[in-house]
């Protein structure tokens, strides 16, 4: 009878396995802004995103903006990454009455399973491929949202961060009405080649993946990074901004002040993110964009 039983239940649990995670919420609501854990749909169907959701208060429906977060080639920083919460860009957006989603794309932290967006070794690196798999993900979880009763369905921002920027960046051929707005913190692939500060692997490549990016390009891009960003400097970061609008993209290129030691992290504090308010609240508000570059 011993064997029978465990039998009968490794036979539950691969019968377990290849069932669809059940979505949506996974915990209460606390602090800060109503923060939840849920779970979200990515292109592998037996395996769940973890995300946190910030919102307002009150019912909504509530503008959804969605915020892509960086990440690494390095396995096993990869799998020890916490999940990604942004707390301090969240509640700046939450201010402006937008709910916010904060996924944890495959590959990383707790939700694990492949890493889709591998870029590939240095000399055959394929950028391209890399920022449309980090966009798919982007997108499947924001159509998840825009089905949930308290979300609107138009008019959602994507905000993304180094290789999540580039990821969003990939999302600029999609329909205005619904992503209104990229915001693209030092977007990019390859920085600290070898990790080695301001050194970028096969750049060129970089650059044409950028234009590609740029062709058929439908959403305004407003392109943020510091002074001091080593992974994806002001000067390198404009050639890629040229690249992107050659190929027909719109994009507001702004250089912001130096952050801390390292600028390519400036997203990702209150400071930070203080620093990036004046863009950030014209963006938000649906102004014009300034005249000229900063």
């Amino acid at each position: 009878m011993r064997w029978l039983k465990t039998a009968l239940a490794l036979l539950a649990l691969l019968g377990l396995a290849g069932q669809t995670p059940a979505y949506g919420p996974a915990g209460p609501r606390g602090a800060p802004d109503r923060a939840q854990q849920w779970l979200v749909p990515t292109p592998v169907a037996d395996r769940a995103a973890h995300a946190v959701l910030y919102r307002p208060a009150g019912g909504g429906p509530f503008r959804l903006a969605v915020i892509a977060h960086a990440t690494t080639q390095n396995v096993l920083r990869r799998a020890q990454m916490p999940q990604p919460e942004y707390r301090a860009l969240a509640a700046f957006l939450v201010a402006h009455g937008f709910a916010v989603l904060v996924p944890e794309r495959l590959g990383h932290g707790a939700t694990g399973g492949p890493y889709l967006e591998d870029q590939g070794d240095c000399d055959e690196a394929d950028y391209a491929a890399s920022g449309r798999a980090t966009a798919g993900q982007i997108r499947m979880a924001l159509d998840f949202l825009r089905r949930q009763p308290f979300i609107r369905t138009d008019a959602a921002i994507v905000i993304g961060h180094s290789a999540g920027a580039w990821g969003a960046l990939a999302l600029a051929g999609e329909d205005p009405k619904t992503i209104s707005a990229i915001i693209a913190f030092a977007p990019g692939r390859g920085g600290h080649a070898n990790d080695i500060e301001n050194q970028i692997c096969a750049p060129h490549t970089l650059i044409a993946a950028a234009q590609s990016f740029g062709r058929g390009a439908r959403v305004p891009v407003t392109w943020l990074v510091a002074a001091n960003d080593t992974y994806f400097s002001p000067a390198f970061s404009k050639k890629l901004v040229d690249a992107f609008r050659a190929g027909g993209g719109k994009a507001e290129f702004h250089a912001l002040p130096a952050y801390d030691s390292e600028g390519h992290w400036l997203p990702e504090t209150e400071s930070g993110v203080r620093l990036a308010a004046f863009d950030l609240d014209r963006v938000l508000k649906g102004q014009a964009p300034l005249a000229k570059n900063r």
